[in-house]
């Protein structure tokens, strides 16, 4: 039988731009990761920190209505650390204590500053300890599979035969990652400057820290954009997402080893010196602080003011050092810069090798 017509038939629908080829690659990375019961699982879990967190907000402002930030302020300005609290005990005594110092402060002035630097300390506390953990945890889940598995399954035979390029195909991954770190910081910590506010003696208080939410912003796309890129260029240097999963967890704990490491090392040489009759402090800043409860969470909260000179040898502890500097509490440029240079560093030497994994493909 003989053909009369061969060849494409024209396409009847509505053409779309070439960015939206970003949305359909990522809606399909989300929903194909959503299947996953363990990412569902902590994405849950990401959200239960924020109810110790609101349980602090709650307290702290309860204070705030019975006019108890006086007698509080002089208890932390004797030293009293106000347990009974958990975080919010060492935070407000460390602010009450820096407010109960300054003189010449009225009731309502003190009341706005040590809102402001509470609400500030435990916004900064909630991301850089509970949320940075479990952000690690969640990108080793997802992003390993996001490359890895085109590559396994040849998957780039039709992306890039379709009008798909390099720079599509990467930012859809990208916003794929994205939204998932959206819903795991941006949103609780919204959530909890909201809860905040809802819970404060006027709702005046959302203009007096109208920013803190934009800050929070600011210190998720710090959090996000490196740990993303990293995690993106292992999935695209292995078809094995395993492998990609074990590179990622191995780089994250060997560089909190090293630091752990470093600083301790620079601890001990202080602590020798002393003992030989030579005052002098640790490399890594102060000298070490008392050992108290929730001594980690206190320091997420910027409570110490030592000098972490080694941040910048692990992802996290330099996220933490530009956040601290993003909510204002890090003022030292010695202490933010090296950090900043090793996440751009990791950011830039991330893409170049996403850019070159992804262009083998076309390039073959």
């Amino acid at each position: 039988m003989p053909l009369h017509e061969v060849g494409y038939r024209s396409w009847q629908g509505r053409l779309l731009p070439p960015w939206a080829a970003i949305g359909v690659i990522a809606a399909t990375g989300i929903r194909l990761a959503w299947k996953s019961r363990w990412l569902r699982r902590a994405m849950l879990l990401a959200w239960s920190p924020a109810l110790f967190f609101a349980a602090s907000f709650f307290a702290f402002e309860q204070a705030v209505e019975e006019g108890r930030l006086t007698s509080l302020a002089e208890r932390a300005g004797r030293g009293g650390n106000l347990d009974g609290v958990g975080i919010l005990g060492t935070v407000l005594a460390d602010t009450l204590g820096r407010t109960a110092a300054e003189p010449g402060m009225s009731e309502l002035e003190r009341v706005v500053a040590t809102r402001r630097l509470v609400w500030t300390r435990l916004l900064l506390a909630f991301m850089r300890a509970p949320q940075a953990v479990l952000l690690a945890v969640v990108i080793g889940l997802v992003a390993p599979a996001l490359i890895s598995g085109d590559l396994r399954a040849k998957a780039w035979l039709v992306y890039f035969t379709r009008p798909v390029g390099r720079t599509e195909y990467i930012l859809g991954k990208l916003a794929t990652l994205a939204a998932i770190v959206a819903v795991i910081t941006v949103l609780p910590a919204a959530a909890l400057w909201l809860a905040g506010v809802l819970v404060s003696p006027s709702i005046l208080v959302a203009a007096e820290t109208w920013d803190l939410p934009l800050r929070a912003i600011a210190a998720s796309v710090v959090l996000a954009v490196p740990t993303v890129l990293l995690a993106l260029a292992f999935s695209a240097l292995t078809a094995e997402s395993r492998i990609a999963s074990f590179a990622w967890f191995a780089t994250w704990a060997a560089c909190w080893i090293a630091h752990s490491a470093l600083t301790t090392a620079d601890l001990v040489a202080a602590v020798d010196l002393e003992n030989h009759g030579v005052a002098v402090a640790p490399a890594s800043g102060a000298p070490a602080p008392p050992p108290r409860r929730g001594h980690w969470l206190a320091r997420a909260a910027g409570l110490e003011g030592g000098l972490d000179r080694w941040a910048w040898v692990s992802p996290y502890h330099a996220v933490g050092a530009v956040q601290a500097a993003i909510f204002g509490v890090e003022r030292r440029p010695e202490a933010v810069v090296p950090s900043v240079v090793a996440l751009v560093a990791i950011s830039l030497a991330s893409c170049a090798v996403l850019a070159w994994r992804v262009s083998a493909p076309m390039r073959a």
